[in-house]
């Protein structure tokens, strides 16, 4: 392995996972070594064997079984987690970890990894008082948010260059 920074990519169901090749790139290109790590509605959207053939290492989807020793992930030094859905903000906020997306996130979190959060939700779902509620849980936890509710809906989630450059900036303090 060439890049010695390792990025998490957790995707949820929504729209811009479609688009995760453009962002994957953009990391590889700034020198992160990228791991992507989906929930079950996130793979839905992702071409996987390109995916894994641009990271050299399969997109994780489930939880290892029990004869699996190790994971098959180099430690993250970095997570993002775009598109970010109504229900994986939620969980993730409450510990709810019955996906293997979601249980890394809290895990992740607990450790300290810096962790950026982007999500990408309807407008209906944006103004949920458990969903800003559930920010602002994640905040408190340590988790960095990048989300404007008051954008319109087409300009809710920045583009992949937005999202790494705040990443970027997160880890330069």
């Amino acid at each position: 392995m060439t890049n010695t920074k390792v990025l998490y990519s957790i995707v949820c169901g929504a729209g811009a996972a479609a688009d995760l090749e453009t962002f994957v790139r953009l990391a590889q290109g700034a020198g992160w070594h990228v791991r992507v790590i989906a929930t079950p509605m996130g793979a839905k959207f992702l071409d996987m064997e390109e995916l894994a053939e641009l990271t050299g290492g399969p997109v994780r989807t489930d939880f290892r079984q029990p004869h699996e020793t190790s994971n098959g992930l180099p430690p993250a030094d970095a997570v993002v987690v775009a598109p970010a859905t109504f229900n994986t903000i939620n969980k993730w906020a409450l510990g709810i970890t019955d996906t293997v997306a979601v249980g890394m996130l809290c895990e992740l979190l607990g450790m300290g990894v810096p962790t950026l959060a982007v999500p990408q939700v309807k407008a209906e779902m944006a103004g949920h008082m458990a969903f800003n509620r559930n920010l602002e849980v994640l905040r408190s936890m340590g988790a960095h948010v990048l989300f404007d509710p008051a954008a319109p809906p087409d300009a809710r989630m920045p583009g992949w260059q937005d999202i790494l450059a705040n990443l970027c900036g997160i880890l330069e303090g």
